[in-house]
């Protein structure tokens, strides 16, 4: 069994690797296997929930090798139009994810991967999410440049990013497991999307169990993580409810998806179309998943940004 030495606040501890567990392609996290332009890169329409008729995608943000890999569209919410879940699909082939960590969530200090986003990193920066609940309120680990922040639980909703750039979205222990080409590992409750399906027991009226809701509003804002079978992102945030948010997960591909953060203040999703390929992503050049979004695009590059996020950015 080999170890990997990881920092847990200020003491070194090391952490048992089973890689015995891991043979194969997962002892490498998933790979890239296959030209990315051999891939479809566009999604198919999705089905709308207010009519028989199907909701197209657009491309949006910084093109990666000449193609699109970013597309986003909104669903209209069952109960009427006057609620849009926003939707993001993104194409793990052509963009690789980082996790930057914050003074508050996780907590700690001296991350290399922080807010602001460095020019470096803006050069090749596509787009960016928010992250989970506070460590206190997740239920689970967190793990990042080599420091255990929290224990990673067993049967959490884990987001997991490998060494290559890709990411994926699974159960601890099930899907996803510690290995080498592990870099770090978000979880956040446990998973809200299981083999294709929104898990069993959720009620539109609970603003408790997935996450409290400012004043107990059901239709808070709301947002979520999930893999396709193809093995790329979708991310879906709105004012919604925890099964709006769940289905509309399930509608835009999600095998399995997990709970991210909510409320106004919190969710975020941003685009960035530099006007060249190789210019710089910034809060000028971005665009939101939705037009109602609290936040805005400069979010990541605010140095008193203090939560974790995630970002895709060009291969």
């Amino acid at each position: 069994m080999q170890t990997r030495t990881v920092v847990v606040g200020s003491r070194r501890v090391c952490v048992a690797l089973a890689c015995a567990l891991v043979a194969g392609a997962l002892a490498s996290g998933p790979t890239l296997a296959g030209a990315a332009s051999s891939r479809v890169v566009a999604p198919t329409p999705l089905h709308s929930f207010v009519s028989n008729g199907r909701v197209a995608w657009r491309g949006v943000g910084r093109p990666v090798n000449g193609q699109r890999a970013v597309y986003v569209t909104s669903l209209a919410m069952p109960d009427g139009p006057a609620r849009f879940a926003g939707i993001a699909w993104m194409n793990t082939h052509l963009l690789a994810a980082r996790l930057y960590s914050g003074s508050l969530s996780p907590g700690g200090v001296s991350w290399h991967y922080s807010a602001p986003i460095t020019s470096a990193a803006a050069r090749t920066l596509v787009a960016a999410f928010n992250g989970g609940f506070l460590m206190k309120d997740s239920h689970g680990g967190y793990l990042s440049e080599g420091r255990l922040v929290a224990p990673l639980r067993a049967g959490a909703a884990s987001l997991v990013i490998y060494a290559n750039g890709m990411a994926t979205v699974g159960q601890w222990g099930r899907d996803v497991t510690m290995s080498r080409s592990v870099v770090a590992v978000r979880q956040n409750l446990t998973l809200l999307v299981d083999h294709g399906r929104p898990v069993p027991g959720l009620r539109a009226n609970d603003v408790l169990t997935w996450g409290m809701s400012l004043h107990q509003v059901i239709n808070d804002w709301r947002s979520g993580l999930g893999v396709t079978a193809s093995g790329d992102l979708v991310y879906v945030a709105g004012p919604l409810n925890i099964i709006d948010l769940a289905h509309t997960l399930v509608r835009a591909g999600a095998i399995r998806a997990m709970v991210l953060d909510m409320n106004p203040l919190w969710t975020v999703f941003a685009t960035y179309s530099p006007a060249t390929p190789r210019a710089l992503a910034a809060p000028s050049n971005g665009t939101t998943l939705l037009a109602s979004m609290y936040q805005t695009p400069a979010r990541f590059f605010e140095p008193t940004y203090s939560r974790d996020f995630v970002t895709m950015s060009a291969r």
